[in-house]
């Protein structure tokens, strides 16, 4: 297991967010995309993950509701998955909502991912649902994991 060092980011650090992000997945977003994402949001996080002083992980997550957090998107480099930098990160981002007073903590991956699956399920999510995501055509799995 790589022994990542969590960040959180400033809100003058999102374009470090969008690298990650767009190296990680298609197609490419702006960074003005995610300033619209978390545009009336609250508590507002972002990390970032380092092996060796080199980012190769992210966190995008924000409140939901009063009592839950919910992730919005995250991702490892391709050359830096299974080394268990996407569970440290989900679980600095539980601990982070946990301190905060969130009961719950929410995210969705979509159902062909199975590497996101398996990590959800290992780090203690229950399966709550699906949805159909038309933007990209797949079936999102919804997971909640109870804080505290």
């Amino acid at each position: 297991m790589a022994d990542a060092v969590i960040d959180v980011l400033g809100r003058d650090e999102l374009p470090q967010l969008v690298e990650l992000y767009n190296q990680v997945y298609r197609p490419a977003r702006t960074e003005e995309t995610f300033r619209r994402r978390c545009a009336g949001r609250y508590n507002v996080l972002t990390l970032v993950a380092s092996v060796k002083d080199r980012p190769v992980g992210f966190f995008l997550g924000y409140e939901q509701e009063p009592e839950v957090f919910q992730a919005s998107t995250w991702g490892v480099l391709p050359d830096a998955r299974r080394a268990g930098i996407g569970s440290q990160l989900l679980e600095a981002a539980q601990e982070w909502a946990g301190e905060r007073g969130y009961e719950a903590f929410r995210l969705e991956c979509p159902n062909r991912q199975h590497p996101m699956l398996h990590m959800a399920l290992g780090l203690g999510y229950d399966i709550v649902g699906t949805r159909s995501d038309a933007d990209r055509g797949v079936t999102m799995v919804l997971f909640e994991k109870h804080l505290g």
